[in-house]
This record gives C-alpha cells, structure tokens and sequence, in this order.
C-alpha cells in the first residue's frame, strides 16, 4: 500500500473526502482494512504503538466514537476525547491555534463536526493528518466500511449497480465520489428539494461518474445489487421541519415490496442509527438482505486502514 500512496509523502496525511484520492489509492486502503480485519485476533504488529489520536466530537457519535477509539488502541496507540465544551476552541479559540496546539501533543487528529470549512481549516494548519469523523457534507469513513461490506457479500463493487433511496444527504455525496473512484453505477431516488447539492453532481459529471438520480424509488432499486438508505431527520430539525420532511419522504421507505424489485440475492445497507417504520420497514432492516451490523462492525476495520495509513 505504502507504494500506491508514496504520492502523499509530503506533508501530512489528511482522509477528509474520497473524492481527494485515486480510485487504486482507496483500494490499497480497503486491501488493508480486509488485513487487518483478517488478522484481528492475532495482529503481526501494532503500527501506532507510542501514538495518540485527538479525537474531537462537535456532534454526538456511537459507531465514530467507539469503532475509533477501539481501532486506535489495537493498532497499539492511544485516544483523547473532546468536545467542543471541553476546549477553548468553544470559547473563542481560533482554529489555527487549536491546529498548531494539537499538532505539538498529539499525532493525528478526528473531527466530527457540522462544519466541513471548519474541518478544512484545521487540516490547513495542522502539522498532523486530520480525519473526516463526519460533516454536514460527506462521511468518508462511512464509506469505506460500506464498500467493504458489499465486497464481503456481493462480490467486487466496479460494474454493480448500487441504489441509494431517501434523503441526498452527506452520505449519499460521499457515495456518489465512492461511485466514481470505484466504478461502480450508482441511481438515487430523492424527492424534489432533497437531492444533493448541485456540485456534487457536477462533479461526478465532470469524472464521467456512472450516476444518475430521480424521484422513483421503484426506477432506483431495479436491478440493484444493494440498496442504501439513512435517516429522514437530523438531530437538528424544529418539529415543524420535521414534519415537513416525514411527508416529503413517505413514498420513500424501503419496504419489502421495493427491495423486490432489486436484483436476486440484493442486500440493504444503513449506516445507523435507523427508524424502523420511517426510513425502513422492520421487516426489511430486521430482515435476511439485511447487512448493517456487518457494516457497523466495518466501520472499526476501514478506520484502522485509514489511521495505519495516516499515522504510521
């Protein structure tokens, strides 16, 4: 792998978008994440041995929080957890002296945050690499474990038709970059005003991206090797917002009768936490297509690929 990334020998390591690596890079991550998952139990080496990882949570987390931590204590580091209201950064403090400050103690460092400029402004004046725990824009990491996923059950991703229904989210552009890097054709189905930001679908025209979106959840599954979903509502909806989008997106629950209209043998994704009976049938999450704690489990492989790979 070191091989595939020598490209980014110079300077820190950052993980903030798919879209900043080639599509033979995020492979080589992916061939590591495999690795490590493999070698678990009985690991050869413990690559972060000596060092620790600043992980800094503006948003509440379960899987980031945990799948993190853990990866980096069996990779042989170590973790410290923030919140905005435990640093100074809350009170004032200016990013780029939040970034030259961490830079001296610690050797990566993890955002999760609602602000991607914020998130790139750190990685501007870090010494360290910064890793994307999730903005309002994109969730790499989250990616990561669900193309891991799908390999692990469907076989390789490049020429599959992947369907993402429900909201054009921060996943779902992470997705569409995932998409290009990986070859794979990818149909979204997403009421009219929920579909994502007009850029990112210029980008992927730019790249010649297999990606096509619609407002047919039925047109989106046909023939699809994986279906792919996520909440309605963010945690910071007014109720009036919140009801306005439970009616924008009833049509769009994946029910049994839409994942049979997705290829034989078909499998559904989430990247949690879900809503049974809003996003998703219990049937269906609760269900045999379903993968999501295989997913989640991913989540801590694919980061201990990313943190190998950043830190080491």
């Amino acid at each position: 792998m070191s091989a595939v990334l020598s490209l980014r020998e110079k300077g820190p390591r950052h993980f903030l978008d798919l879209k900043d690596f080639t599509g033979a890079e995020l492979r080589a991550l992916l061939d590591s994440a495999l690795f490590h998952k493999r070698t678990r139990r009985n690991p050869p080496k413990r690559p972060l041995a000596g060092k620790t990882l600043a992980m800094i949570f503006e948003k509440p987390s379960t899987r980031t929080r945990v799948s993190f931590e853990v990866a980096v204590k069996e990779l042989g580091g170590d973790a410290v957890v923030l919140s905005s209201r435990d640093m100074q950064i809350g009170r004032g403090e200016t990013i780029q002296d939040t970034a030259s400050v961490l830079s001296r103690f610690v050797h990566g460092v993890l955002l999760r945050t609602d602000s991607a400029a914020r998130l790139h402004e750190l990685a501007r004046h870090a010494a360290v690499p910064v890793i994307n725990g999730l903005t309002e824009l994109s969730h790499p990491c989250q990616i990561m474990a669900d193309i891991l996923t799908f390999e692990e059950h469907k076989g390789p991703v490049a020429g599959q038709r992947l369907a993402w229904v429900g909201d054009g989210n921060n996943v779902a552009a992470s997705f569409i970059e995932a998409a290009a890097r990986f070859q794979f054709s990818l149909r979204l189905a997403c009421p009219p005003g929920y579909r994502p930001r007009a850029e990112v679908l210029d980008w992927a025209c730019a790249e010649k991206a297999d990606v096509e979106i619609g407002d047919d959840p039925g047109w989106a599954v046909e023939g699809a090797a994986c279906v792919v979903t996520d909440t309605w509502l963010s945690m910071a909806d007014s109720e009036d917002e919140a009801a306005s989008r439970a009616a924008a997106f009833a049509p769009y629950q994946v029910t049994a009768g839409l994942m049979a209209k997705a290829a034989p043998g078909a499998i559904f994704q989430h990247c949690l936490p879900a809503h049974r009976g809003e996003e998703v049938a219990a049937e269906v999450i609760d269900g045999p297509a379903s993968v999501v704690f295989d997913e989640a489990e991913n989540r801590l492989h694919a980061q201990k690929a990313i943190l190998a790979w950043a830190m080491e």
